[in-house]
């Protein structure tokens, strides 16, 4: 992997959903729906070769997705 991990998390008690870099404090983007903050984190993990992680309103994971030249078939 090459850039940061984008992680969806909730913000303002899931009623919006920001895009974060991984170790950062800071928010990248917020959004209106999980959707679009979804669409806008694949963006940049595809760009950058890294990870998504989308949180749940609950912050548990919920769904990872990788983009970058992960090995097939795994080693391991």
């Amino acid at each position: 992997m090459t850039g940061k991990n984008q992680w969806v998390v909730p913000i303002n008690g899931g009623d919006q959903w920001g895009v974060r870099g991984e170790g950062n404090e800071r928010i990248t983007s917020i959004h209106d729906t999980q959707r679009e903050a979804i669409d806008r984190a694949r963006g940049i993990a595809v760009n950058q070769q890294s990870e998504l992680l989308i949180q749940g309103r609950d912050g548990q994971i919920r769904e990872r997705n990788s983009y970058g030249d992960d090995p097939f078939p795994p080693k391991g």
